[in-house]
């Protein structure tokens, strides 16, 4: 078949049953050809070859018979597509739906029917690797005189570069153009229609919130381009992590989400979220610099935490918040609760700005004592806030949010100043330990903050020490060299604080001007457990410290045997409840002024654990009856619960945790009012120190038993409720539950 059959296809004529005729035939065939249509003919062939398209024809079983000579060298040499099915040439492109396939093009030539401008891309075409040619095809069904169908004639165009400019401005609507990760906007299409369907669908959908931290710190520090360098950094490591199925979209900054599918076990969610904290918290090389900064992940479940997108949304993000404000680091779950603690972390916000103009904070200061003789050596300054309403809040809550809202340079400024001020009241060289945060590390203006605290309070430089934690090391060393070397000309002391848990590097420790490294309190506890590694760490650490002529303080120290450890590794300096907790001001004087300068030991033979204390009302579901009871221990694989009399040792209950959490526990030991179970599938971590249920109560499950669909509200109800709206006979109860509180009984 030639371009003349092409063009009978679309002339007025019938055209004869598609043939591949010879020479001669082509040749009695034009002698006949008038001469109107013999220049027709010759446009048609001027056409073809001008490469402003081509033609192309199929058989009636939709087998490619023709194809311009200039399309078929698009393909491989050693290819010819004369003879082959449409449907193994071409493949058709939705340029509206991320280039997924569409209705394929054996289905669109089976229906007979005229197409135009059908987007297609070329299998095995001749093309660089990763490249892509994209055609429009135009066709026309061709019908014999008794009108059977005897294929296609059409025309080609290739329309690859402007298909590729569509596609480029689609992906900048579409795509963050930094990272190639989804953009905000198709992450918002993406969750709507998602959960739209999954309503209809019933499935489940997770959302992962995440921001950097310390990114501020890194993008300040080594400048714009190194920030961007490391933002694409970090979405590749997230699509290396990623499930399967997922996407993943830069929000704006240094905020990500991921949306994945079909998840709502939160002992993966949970792994996922681990798994996303150690890959991001890994050292980054930008630009010649190493960088290193964290993140903190927020999870929230479709439909457990909101049925609508914007509800998930917020969810999400309350267990993003939670999880920063929780000491970063770390993932959270949304639960209920959390709304109340985002009020309160807002109106804290408020009051410490309040606070701090006002004057209202204290400092308090904490001893440390010489190892050998417990003699006092100097104090460390710790800050300290009596909410007027609140009461004491605790610096591990009051300190981050002033590193969130930007207030931590105006809250270390206040510190340093009280610090100095006191410290020139006390007798003697007497040191006084301020801590630094990296945030006021890295502003310029910190020397002269330093210089100014100094002249002001008349205190000797010497007896300032500045406690400088670890991440400073994250940012660029040439700028902390020259930070170091102003702070050391002042003639101030430096401590490296924390020492052990953050991102130090032994070439850059063995630079910087330390004067002193402080061994953190989660290397002292444990350290005397003959199968911990503690004690091994501080020894490492103690013999780094002589090494480099740096003293050593070991942070923490609360019972006899880890201060007679830490006294045995040769640890220079003691700090810790053993001694003294942080005191005021007044106690410090009073202290001082008698002369004795002694602290002496006291404290438990042996450190302890803390424990986490559990006490709180949970549901007991049993055949179709709901009981109270009182929680008193909780593990991963068991509770203890209390508040049912005559519970058989063997007998099958459910905990109602709250929030949807049914847990199946056997009853292994049962006295009077006490039961302890085990549980059939153990819980997971919560992100906070705590535990959860991989699964929970599905709203689509209480839909179906005439419930509204909604988020699950807290409470400890729905176990109760299922019982009632899913049915089954009602059965007498088997136990007594005990009045909690006053000791009484009655029927359950």
């Amino acid at each position: 078949m030639g371009v003349r059959d092409v063009w009978k296809g679309f002339g007025g004529k019938a055209s004869e049953p598609v043939r591949v005729p010879d020479a001669e035939a082509i040749a009695a065939k034009v002698a006949t050809i008038k001469v109107s249509d013999r220049d027709r003919l010759q446009m048609l062939d001027s056409f073809e070859q001008s490469d402003i398209a081509w033609f192309w024809a199929t058989d009636a079983q939709n087998r490619l018979t023709y194809l311009s000579p200039a399309a078929l060298a698009q393909f491989a040499v050693e290819r010819d597509v004369i003879g082959e099915p449409i449907a193994k040439v071409f493949k058709t492109i939705s340029e509206a739906q991320d280039h997924t396939e569409t209705k394929p093009i054996s289905y669109i030539v089976s229906s007979r029917s005229s197409f135009f401008e059908q987007t297609i891309q070329l299998l095995g075409e001749k093309t660089a690797e990763g490249g892509g040619k994209w055609w429009q095809l135009t066709g026309r069904p061709q019908f014999d005189d008794k009108r059977e169908f005897i294929g296609y004639r059409g025309i080609a165009k290739d329309t690859t570069d402007s298909y590729e400019q569509q596609r480029q401005a689609s992906r900048l609507v579409e795509f963050d153009s930094l990272t190639g990760l989804a953009n905000r906007h198709r992450m918002k299409r993406r969750l709507d229609s998602s959960l739209n369907a999954y309503k209809i669908e019933k499935r489940s959908c997770a959302l992962i919130m995440l921001d950097l931290d310390r990114f501020k710190q890194v993008n300040d520090s080594l400048g714009h381009p190194a920030g961007d360098e490391l933002l694409r950094q970090v979405a590749a490591r997230l699509q290396s992590i990623a499930p399967g199925g997922s996407e993943i979209g830069r929000m704006g900054g240094d905020e990500f989400q991921l949306i994945i599918p079909d998840m709502d076990d939160r002992g993966k969610l949970g792994e996922i979220g681990s798994r996303i904290i150690q890959m991001i918290s890994q050292p980054y090389s930008v630009e010649g610099s190493r960088a290193i900064i964290g993140t903190s992940v927020g999870i929230a479940i479709a439909p457990y935490d909101g049925i609508e997108a914007h509800e998930l949304v917020k969810a999400a993000d309350l267990a993003l918040y939670a999880a920063k404000g929780g000491g970063r680091g770390q993932f959270r779950f949304y639960s209920n609760d959390l709304k109340e603690t985002a009020e309160d972390r807002r109106e804290i916000e408020e009051d410490l700005r309040d606070a701090i103009q006002a004057g209202e904070l204290e400092v308090h200061y904490q001893p440390q004592v010489q190892t050998g003789d417990h003699q006092l050596r100097g104090f460390e300054a710790l800050v300290r806030w009596d909410h007027p309403e609140h009461g004491p809040i605790a610096p591990s809550i009051f300190i981050p949010i002033a590193e969130d809202s930007n207030l931590i340079e105006d809250l270390g400024a206040f510190v340093l100043n009280r610090a100095c001020q006191d410290a020139v009241q006390w007798p003697g060289e007497l040191v006084v330990a301020v801590n630094v945060s990296a945030r006021q590390f890295l502003d310029e203006k910190l020397p002269q903050v330093v210089e100014k605290a100094l002249e002001e309070s008349g205190l000797n430089p010497s007896q300032l020490e500045l406690e400088i934690t670890e991440t400073v090391f994250m940012g660029d060393m040439g700028t902390n060299d020259a930070m170091f070397a102003s702070l050391k000309k002042l003639g101030v002391n430096l401590a490296l604080d924390d020492f052990g848990t953050g991102f130090s590097s032994m070439s850059y420790l063995s630079k910087a001007p330390f004067d002193k490294i402080k061994i953190d309190q989660s290397f002292v506890r444990g350290c005397t457990d003959k199968n911990h590694s503690n004690h091994a760490i501080i020894t490492a650490i103690t013999s780094l410290g002589r090494a480099l002529g740096m003293k050593t303080t070991a942070e923490g120290v609360e019972a006899m045997d880890e201060l007679a450890l830490v006294s045995e590794l040769d640890v220079d300096l003691i700090q810790g409840f053993i001694f003294s907790r942080a005191v005021p001001q007044d106690q410090v004087l009073e202290k001082l002024k008698s002369g004795d300068f002694r602290y002496e030991a006291v404290g438990p033979a042996k450190h302890r654990s803390k424990r986490r204390m559990v006490y709180r009302r949970v549901g007991v579901v049993h055949e179709d009856h709901h009981y109270v009871a009182m929680l008193r221990d909780l593990s991963r694989t068991g509770a203890k619960i209390e508040g049912l009399l005559e519970v058989p040792v063997g007998t099958d209950l459910v905990l109602d945790l709250g929030e949807g959490q049914l847990v199946v526990g056997k009853v292994r030991r049962s006295q009077d009012a006490t039961q302890g179970l085990e549980f059939e599938t153990p819980l997971v971590s919560d992100g906070a120190g705590g535990l959860c249920t991989r699964h929970r109560v599905s709203p689509y499950m209480l839909a179906s038993a005439g419930m509204p669909l909604q988020a699950l509200p807290s409470g400890h109800h729905l176990a109760a409720v299922a019982t009632k709206r899913l049915g089954g006979a009602s059965t007498r109860p088997r136990f007594m539950q005990v009045e909690l509180g006053v000791g009484s009984t009655r029927a359950g």
